[in-house]
């Protein structure tokens, strides 16, 4: 590698989390961030301005300039493949649709990168919020490269927790400029020590685990189910509520969703002994349910309530933590309580539209609780018969609700 890539990372998803914290950290760490999308309007204005802001939204509100910053058009191939060979390091930020479409180009470059003598190994931060992030990307890779390729010795797969929360932003503020992004002042980014092949690079912000399977699960099965059952409750006792910290408001509430936070917390802490104390994580919780309430955020009910499907699914929060429980004989009563609530969940964008899929969702929930149950929170009908009654009854309970 030239002198010139000592310090550049490509990065792959110049979205929200691609600008507002991975490439805004890299860049403060000292490294050039080249910029890899398919929306060429945000590509042509980082090559015009080789900056950009991010707005941080917190009780005092402050500007980050992020500087020393480029980008390629996702659609041009050979700039890509360029970019690859010459990389530090690579990171992708691209949701697990993009993958599909990054994943072939990343491997083309891979194979280029290896034809040159004295190639180093590719580190890759997936900074995805998708479990098994690193098992998921080794095998779609493999798909493109030969059969022979040395993978363990090249390419070293970092799996992360994204706990930085990026609010919808209004169209008026997209149209005022393109590349300002919004976030919450959290700016820590877990990731798995064990994934690197190269030295972890020195940047303020970077958190290396151990047991980074531990640190996954934290952010799916507190964080991840905190949220969504904050938009689920919310919607279902204030419907009329915009915001998340509207319906945080309400004691209630945020007395039901931090319980339903701590009894998913015992879950994490029986599955891992070594890594969490119930002091940690309840201290984890309360911080949550803070930076939840955080007023500048803006962030909507509809924005972590939505995609439905996704999100009560069987490997999901609120399923999967329910699947875990059973598997370690714990209570899991709160927190089916809380999957249950998203059954009535049909907030709306500011354009009065739901996702369709959730639309998908509602002609599914009206087949029944048990539809839903074995269909798209992955439950057996026969196997979780009990788990299925109390769901039932449980709907039954919120009927009287709305």
């Amino acid at each position: 590698m030239s002198n010139d890539s000592a310090k550049t990372l490509v990065l792959f998803g110049a979205g929200k989390i691609g600008r507002s914290f991975i490439g805004q950290l890299f860049s403060k760490g000292g490294f050039h961030v080249v910029f890899i999308d398919v929306f060429k309007p945000v590509i042509d204005e980082l090559n015009r301005r080789n900056c950009y802001k991010v707005v941080v939204k917190d009780e005092v509100e402050s500007v980050i300039t992020v500087q020393n910053v480029s980008g390629i058009f996702g659609g041009d191939e050979p700039a890509v493949i360029s970019a690859i060979v010459t990389a530090r390091i690579l990171a992708v930020a691209v949701g697990q649709q993009g993958l599909k479409t990054a994943i072939p180009l990343i491997a083309k470059g891979l194979m280029a990168r290896f034809e040159l003598p004295n190639a180093t190994p590719l580190d890759i931060i997936l900074a995805e919020n998708l479990r098994n992030a690193a098992e998921f990307m080794t095998v779609e890779l493999k798909k493109y490269l030969p059969h022979n390729y040395p993978f363990e010795e090249r390419i070293g797969l970092i799996e992360t927790s994204i706990g930085k929360m990026v609010p919808i932003m209004l169209k008026k503020e997209m149209e005022a400029d393109i590349l300002q992004v919004f976030a919450e002042p959290y700016n820590t980014l877990i990731l798995d020590k064990k994934g690197f092949k190269n030295q972890i690079p020195e940047i303020d912000g970077l958190s290396p685990k151990e047991n980074m399977k531990a640190w996954v699960d934290r952010k799916l099965f507190i964080h991840n189910l905190g949220h969504a059952v904050t938009a689920y409750l919310g919607y279902l006792t204030h419907p009329e509520c915009i915001f998340l910290y509207e319906v945080l408001e309400d004691k209630f509430i945020k007395e039901k969703v931090r319980l339903i936070m701590l009894q998913s917390a015992t879950i994490l802490l029986k599955k891992y002994p070594d890594e969490f104390t119930l002091d940690a994580l309840t201290e984890h919780t309360d911080d949550l349910i803070r930076r939840f309430q955080n007023k500048a955020l803006g962030d909507t009910i509809f924005r972590v309530g939505c995609d439905l499907q996704r999100k009560l699914s069987a490997e999901d929060r609120l399923a999967g933590a329910i699947h875990l429980a059973r598997d370690l004989e714990l209570p899991y009563d709160l927190i089916l309580y809380g999957l249950v609530s998203g059954f009535y969940f049909r907030a709306v964008d500011e354009a009065g539209d739901q996702l369709p899929a959730d639309r998908e969702f509602a002609l599914i929930y009206a087949k029944g609780v048990e539809e839903v149950m074995t269909t798209v929170c992955g439950f057996d009908e026969i196997a979780d018969h009990d788990l299925i009654a109390d769901a039932i009854d449980l709907d039954e309970s919120f009927k009287f609700v709305i």
